[in-house]
């Protein structure tokens, strides 16, 4: 109603006055979470996120659920603690898993994770997988397929923060990377969500030459690729740099420009979202398309509440020159 009005106005060549823009959703119940990711299953909404350090579940992923996507509630771990496989692989136990990130191909909900340390590219990321994702009991089922793929201090990048693609043609690409040389892409084998090849390609995405650039994820809308990432710093409460940061492709991969023409391996992303009022350092978001359209899930540090990391879930707007944008923040 208030665009009709305002587009009446304009046509009667009057000045229309300012009008109340949409406004994101005003999340309830336990939205405490870090590095979101969700899924959409039989209508209800399942979301996972990184692992808590100590207490009885050693770091495990964390599982939440909701019927609508707005009242959310805790649902518990998956297993406890760390992959066994990780202190053979990277020569020590990290403290929580971090990062997942949850899609199905076929029958096959796919979990990928990442397991690392602060400060140091010693990191791997493993997989684990569900014949059966249940949205009211989300932490059972699943199945530790092992590690698809590890970064060392010799490297320069970083293997974290997965994110995984399905094209329409059949192929299926992970997205992953953090701070270093930045964002990187590689093929996997759709059916086992494994590398396709030992020797697969990477692809660059996105760089800020060593700064902060991690949380990648890719949405194909109207025949176009984009990719959304964090900037700067997360996991420090209040004073969290984070905020996010947006480009486009016409192919997936790459190359990837801002808005302003600038290439992503160069430093450019467009601003999507960065500190505003009580939202302090939104980021670690994804994107994915559910039956209410296409969602943007991240998390901010509640300046009203002491910095604690909560759940933001939103829709995706579009501009008419094809960029995303997010509704005006909640009170």
């Amino acid at each position: 109603m208030f665009r009709s009005l305002a587009v009446a106005a304009l046509l009667c060549g009057l000045a229309a006055p300012a009008l109340a823009a949409d406004v994101q959703p005003t999340l309830t119940g336990d939205v405490k979470i870090h590095d979101p990711t969700v899924i959409e299953v039989d209508g209800k909404f399942v979301a996972f996120q990184t692992g808590q350090e100590g207490g009885l579940y050693r770091g495990a992923i964390r599982a939440k659920t909701s019927p609508d996507g707005i009242a959310w509630t805790d649902a518990g771990s998956i297993g406890k603690g760390v992959p066994k496989w990780e202190r053979k692989e990277l020569g020590y136990q990290s403290l929580n898993i971090w990062a997942p990130s949850v899609s199905r191909h076929g029958d096959t909900w796919n979990l990928y994770y990442s397991v690392s340390s602060f400060g140091i590219n010693t990191s791997a990321i493993g997989l684990m997988t569900n014949a059966a994702l249940d949205p009211d009991k989300p932490g059972e089922g699943w199945e530790d397929q092992g590690l698809v793929l590890k970064s060392n201090g010799k490297d320069n990048w970083n293997a974290i923060d997965p994110w995984r693609i399905d094209l329409n043609d059949g192929r299926a690409f992970l997205a992953y990377g953090s701070f270093w040389d930045g964002i990187k892409m590689r093929e996997l084998d759709p059916q086992s969500g494994k590398l396709l090849t030992a020797d697969t390609p990477t692809y660059d995405l996105a760089s800020r030459q060593g700064a902060g650039i991690e949380a990648a994820s890719i949405l194909e809308h109207a025949g176009k690729f984009y990719l959304f990432v964090s900037f700067d710093q997360c996991c420090k409460q209040l004073d969290s740099t984070y905020n996010m940061r947006v480009g486009r492709a016409d192919a997936v991969t790459g190359p990837y420009l801002d808005r302003d023409g600038k290439p992503m391996l160069q430093g450019g992303g467009t601003l999507l979202l960065g500190k505003t009022g009580r939202f302090i350092g939104p980021g670690g978001q994804e994107a994915i398309v559910t039956s209410k359209g296409e969602m943007l899930a991240y998390h901010f540090y509640d300046g009203d509440d002491l910095g604690v990391s909560k759940l933001q879930f939103s829709p995706l707007r579009w501009t008419p020159d094809g960029w995303p944008e997010l509704d005006a923040l909640p009170e």
